[in-house]
């Protein structure tokens, strides 16, 4: 297993360092806007200009990658090549989606770690009550989230129009967001993802163990 994910890590690079850059250019935004609440000022314009286009990138970026993995295993045989070496699909699909979630990982881990930074330091200076699980709660609606669109890129990964994953990722986060605004980061939300994301598994698992190698 630990070979299989190697190489999916190997083979889709890209995205890592993709995810490493873009967490660094989240982080910096996040201490930038800190910086000027500190100060009694509006937050810097960059901050505003780059959040939407880079979320927009993440949200594409994620699932392109899952449409990736799969686009390749169809079109260069790769599964077809590692199961006359007896490894079995669903061995070769786990690497596939455990390799998925180290990238959003990659992503994410740092964001988190910077956030419980942050806020301790912004209870230091200004004592108003915060709510202790709120790193924790939206920490785990963003990796639900980013993980139901890597979901999608799964599922139209044997599509022959790349950008079809990537769209539907993109009307899911827009559905999503509203209903965030309404109902906060709360179960209602995370029921609905972990709904979306076993089905979409379940979808994707059909589909590899059925279609041909």
């Amino acid at each position: 297993m630990f070979a299989l994910i190697k190489r999916e890590v190997r083979d889709h690079i890209v995205y890592f360092i993709g995810a490493a850059a873009f967490s660094a250019v989240f982080i910096i935004m996040a201490i930038s806007i800190l910086h000027n609440y500190d100060l009694r000022r509006q937050p810097p314009a960059f901050s505003i200009v780059l959040g939407i286009p880079a979320i927009t990138i993440v949200i594409f970026g994620i699932c392109a990658m899952g449409s990736t993995q799969m686009y390749l295993d169809r079109t260069r045989k790769i599964s077809a090549l590692l199961s006359t070496l007896a490894i079995s699909r669903n061995r070769i699909l786990l690497a596939r989606i455990i390799t998925g979630i180290l990238a959003i990982l990659t992503l994410l881990v740092p964001l988190i770690i910077t956030a419980v930074i942050l806020m301790r330091f912004v209870s230091f200076l200004f004592p108003f009550p915060m709510f202790p699980g709120i790193v924790f709660n939206i920490s785990v609606t963003v990796f639900l989230m980013a993980f139901a669109c890597y979901c999608i890129g799964l599922q139209a990964g044997w599509n022959s129009n790349p950008l079809t994953p990537s769209l539907g990722a993109l009307c899911l986060t827009c559905i999503l967001l509203p209903l965030i605004i309404v109902k906060g980061f709360g179960l209602h939300i995370l029921v609905i993802l972990v709904l979306f994301i076993v089905a979409s598994l379940l979808r994707t698992w059909h589909t590899f163990m059925t279609t041909s190698l």
